[in-house]
């Protein structure tokens, strides 16, 4: 069922429609080359067969799973005993271009600069962390998003219609929403279910599809994560900004996704320590309390029991206030340093341990807080240089308004601001 021509082609209109950059790059018979980025099951292999078809050029492929430096060489040297003078490069297909090692990808630069062969490479990886920079740098990078539910129907009434042996039977689509909810549109997947359904099917009448058949021909819907691959980073992503933006449903549907995909929960653990910390800060210091707490009961009760905690842990830090003062002062301390370089301690601060070091001045001067009222003296604690830098700035709300009172009646001016 894979279509042959770019009016067959399902999804991707805007890479493919009329006047998008792929189409335009077709019709004049010029490509450069490009990687196609996008989740698996939309077409990036499909688009590829496509494109070498219309341009008719020498099309060769091979994938990242089992070819080699030594493969990837005999290829090139083909595509280059192949090209004549005036026609356009022959087209290498790399899919999973991700897997390629650095010397693989190495191997393909003088090639693609030369334009011995044009290279058209697909990834579901992020290509920004899986190709080395070079490689990057000579081609342009597409994105394909998942099939819309729109697209999958076409695509069932075009199997059901043309395939050689679904054809031969009569489909009664009563419900559809299962089909596109379990296929997360993946085109691939959708025409594995629509198998699994025909293949348990009675042999007589027509061929059902409803919700109750879908679900229970695949027993459970396997969700799309990657642990080590981008949905991992977004989704990561999506349950912070969510505990950031104080929306306690969607960080509660994030932490699901990534417990139903196999998260480990000791990664899902240490973000929580970091949000509390970053995000809430001093505006509620007891969230760092209880999302250490929550780390703790995680490791120590493990799976299914974890999820509790770090439930908990999400919706509170979620619903607290928001600081991340802590966080822009630790930014702005280093930003600093990293300016005025190693700037000396004042002699007041240092301790003296041996009599040389007294007879130099260490410690002298110093004033021991806690033997003045209110447990607080004026003094000098930065380097001379910096004696007037201030880098935390309290922010409003109830803790830190407390906080800063503190620092007006002991510093007055200084954090008056």
């Amino acid at each position: 069922m894979r279509p042959t021509t770019l009016d067959d082609y399902i999804g991707q209109q805007h890479l493919v429609g009329e006047g998008a950059v792929l189409r335009r790059m077709i019709d004049g018979g010029k490509l450069s080359s490009f990687i196609l980025w996008g989740p698996p099951g939309v077409g990036k292999t499909t688009l590829a067969t496509i494109i070498a078809h219309q341009l008719k050029t020498p099309f060769y492929t091979l994938s990242a799973v089992t070819s080699g430096v030594k493969e990837v060489r005999e290829v090139i040297e083909k595509a280059r005993q192949s090209r004549f003078f005036d026609a356009p490069s022959p087209i290498l297909f790399i899919d999973e271009i991700h897997r390629f090692s650095k010397s693989q990808q190495d191997s393909l630069l003088g090639a693609v600069e030369q334009g011995v062969v044009t290279l058209v490479g697909a990834t579901t990886e992020n290509p920004s962390f899986e190709v080395i920079r070079p490689l990057l740098s000579r081609c342009q990078v597409y994105v394909l998003k998942s099939l819309e539910a729109d697209d999958l129907m076409r695509l069932v009434h075009r199997v059901i219609e043309k395939d050689i042996e679904l054809s031969k039977r009569k489909f009664d689509l009563q419900e559809t929403s299962a089909l596109m909810r379990y296929s997360g549109g993946d085109a691939r997947k959708l025409l594995n279910i629509l198998e699994l359904v025909y293949e348990a099917a009675p042999r007589e009448g027509d061929v059902v599809i409803n919700d109750k058949i879908v679900a229970e021909r695949l027993q459970q819907n396997p969700l799309a994560y990657d642990k080590d691959g981008e949905m991992h980073y977004d989704i990561i992503s999506a349950f912070i900004k969510s505990i950031r933006g104080s929306d306690p449903d969607g960080a509660i549907y994030w932490l699901a996704r990534m417990i139903e995909g196999g998260e480990d929960p000791a990664f899902i653990a240490r973000r929580l320590v970091i949000s509390a910390s970053e995000d809430i800060g001093l505006a509620n210091p007891n969230a760092l309390l209880l999302a250490n707490a929550a780390f703790d009961a995680v490791m120590k009760i493990g799976w299914p029991e974890g999820r509790i905690p770090l439930a908990e842990a999400t919706v509170y830090l979620a619903t607290s206030p928001k600081s991340n003062s802590s966080y822009m002062a630790i930014n702005e301390a280093l930003q600093r340093v990293k300016q005025s370089g190693n700037q000396p301690v004042p002699l007041h601060l240092r301790n003296a341990p041996t009599e040389l070091m007294e007879q130099l001045g260490y410690h002298e001067g110093y004033k021991y807080a806690h033997d003045y009222e209110g447990h607080f003296v004026e003094q000098q604690y930065l380097p001379d240089a910096l004696k007037r830098e201030r880098f935390w700035h309290a922010q409003p709300n109830a803790q830190e308004d407390k906080m800063k009172e503190r620092m007006v009646r002991c510093w007055g001016e200084k954090y008056n601001s």
